[in-house]
């Protein structure tokens, strides 16, 4: 440590050309200064400055040696400046991961819209139906759907998230509606990844078990059963709010809707988060705000 605070007493010499110049960079003594440089040519064995009373100039071993330090320093102060700017810009390569139905409809546009915004930033989007372990396979960012288990993750609330029960109008002059979570028993119901479906029954989370001869870990499948009239599903809004609006759907038992689900950004808690994280995830909280109402259910 002694060696560069010496070296760099020199430096500053010689760039500045004289001690008082250089020690009031340093913020130290001249005194400090002529004592470091003194060391210095000590351990060299070398003489590197002719000092009198009006100047200070190099000697030929000062000249070279400061032409092979002068890099060194320099190298420093790009390192630094380097650090710098990717600590204030996005930089280098994020991955990312999300439901595929959800990411492919509403995460990569956005994505693709922060990229144009960041020309130097590589992305990997990788969309898949399966909880992929975020720190263990080596991603920056995850959307997560629905209930949020226990994590070590950070997360932030992008969007509510409804699921509907819903069947076509071909299916209902087949089967009188359910009125009640016990009436399920008697449908036909599409089963997706899982064999239960999730309600609120007197403020309580509550799980049904539901069965069928149809099931699919694809909600867009699913979602094509539902409006042949093959049974009833329970599906994300994004899926079918067209389909509702537009009555090809009918959706049932909407007061035991679950509605503490919602659409989350998780990230791995770093002290000093990286700007390509940091970045990404306001802006992904700030769009959905503007466009899906986000900004109102952030929690």
């Amino acid at each position: 440590m002694q060696r560069w605070d010496r070296i760099e007493a020199f430096t500053e010499v010689v760039r500045l050309g004289t001690f008082s110049a250089a020690a009031r960079h340093l913020k130290v003594s001249s005194s400090h200064v002529s004592r470091l440089v003194g060391q210095l040519e000590n351990r060299l064995d070398t003489q590197l400055l002719y000092r009198t009373t009006r100047q200070t100039r190099l000697t030929d071993a000062g000249a070279l040696y400061y032409e092979h330090c002068r890099h060194l320093f320099d190298g420093f102060s790009q390192a630094e400046a380097a650090l710098n700017d990717l600590q204030s810009s996005p930089h280098g390569v994020l991955k990312l991961t999300s439901a595929t139905t959800f990411g492919e409809r509403y995460i990569a546009p956005l994505v693709n819209d922060f990229q144009c915004l960041h020309p130097q930033l590589e992305v990997r989007m990788h969309f898949t139906n399966r909880q992929v372990e975020v720190i263990e396979e080596g991603y920056d960012v995850a959307i997560r759907l629905g209930v949020l288990k226990d994590s070590t993750l950070v997360a932030r609330r992008l969007c509510e998230r409804r699921e509907y029960v819903v069947g076509s109008k071909a299916y209902f002059e087949q089967v009188s509606r359910p009125h009640s979570l016990a009436e399920l028993a008697n449908h036909a119901c599409l089963v997706g990844s899982r064999d239960y479906w999730l309600f609120s029954d007197k403020g309580s989370r509550r799980e049904v078990r539901v069965s069928g001869r149809c099931q699919a870990n694809s909600g867009p499948a699913l979602l094509d059963a539902a409006l042949k009239g093959l049974g009833l599903a329970q599906l994300p809004d994004y899926y079918v709010e067209e389909h509702l609006a537009s009555g090809q759907l009918v959706s049932v038992l909407d007061s035991y809707q679950y509605s503490d689900t919602a659409v989350w950004v998780v990230y791995p808690r770093h002290r000093h988060l990286s700007p390509k994280i940091r970045q990404f995830v306001d802006f992904l909280v700030e769009r959905f705000a503007a466009e899906r109402g986000g900004d109102r259910d952030a929690g």
